[in-house]
């Protein structure tokens, strides 16, 4: 254990490590302040989200979800990523491959800095094409006509309602990233929302070192090779400054990937 309260097995596995996933919950978000999916008062509370985030609610009254979902776009506008965000971006610098696999739509990583990100349930400020997919990149009013795609079908925001199955190649990908994993971080998530609660079983399998940071304990901490309990805004810029502090200290330096 170093002075800092971090395993030697960890660090030492950081420091041989050069295929890093994090994969990234309603957690880290949170600690951004951003508001929880019925959003803050108002009409919205009074509704069922299944009805504002489906097909079968879309199609019997898109205004009425676009409204809503223009008012979670206006809400998370307002947030920052957090430390624990730019200390995920800033360890893609030490490794050769490091993936992002989130269950977030907030676009917080990107914004953070980080370059390779699955997005498994979409990205809020993306909209795109009910029919075809194409991605649309003109602004919505939810107070004019709705747009329609060039092939004829209503535009929707780009995120995945219930009901819905995940994008199969950003799902595929992001098993396969958990597969090749030599280090696989689950942070802020809680391990039970399938099929993403399988990924860092999938990579403990495959001979990963499983670190999980979170606030309470989960179905996946007796299976983590590490517990790290608290804020990943407190844990994971803590973890970064130790690992570069360890290679700094090493003979040769710092080590480039």
């Amino acid at each position: 254990m170093d002075m800092d309260g971090f395993p030697d097995s960890l660090i030492n596995r950081l420091d041989r490590a050069r295929r890093v996933v994090f994969a990234t919950g309603a957690g880290i978000s949170a600690e951004s302040g951003v508001p929880t999916f019925r959003g803050e008062g108002g009409i919205w509370n009074k509704m069922r989200p299944e009805e504002l985030a489906s097909v079968d609610g879309f199609m019997r009254n898109p205004q009425l979800v676009w409204e809503w979902y223009q008012h979670r776009r206006d809400l998370m506008s307002r947030v920052e990523p957090n430390p624990g965000h730019f200390a995920i971006a800033a360890f893609e610098q030490h490794f050769p491959e490091l993936t992002v696999i989130t269950q977030n739509i907030d676009g917080l990583h990107r914004r953070a800095g980080s370059s390779r990100i699955l997005e498994l349930h979409g990205d809020i400020s993306r909209n795109k094409c009910f029919d075809c997919g194409r991605l649309y990149d003109k602004e919505i009013n939810p107070d004019e006509d709705l747009p329609r795609c060039g092939c004829g079908g209503m535009i929707r925001p780009d995120v995945v309602w219930f009901g819905e199955m995940l994008p199969h190649d950003v799902l595929q990908a992001a098993f396969e990233a958990a597969e090749t994993a030599e280090i696989f971080f689950s942070v802020g998530t809680s391990a039970v929302v399938q099929p993403a609660a399988s990924l860092p079983l999938v990579a403990a399998r495959r001979g990963a070192f499983l670190v999980e940071v979170n606030l309470e304990p989960t179905p996946l901490t007796p299976v983590a090779d590490v517990f790290l309990q608290g804020k990943s805004g407190d844990i994971l810029p803590r973890l970064l400054k130790q690992f570069e502090s360890r290679r700094k200290a090493a003979p040769g330096g710092e080590k480039t990937p």
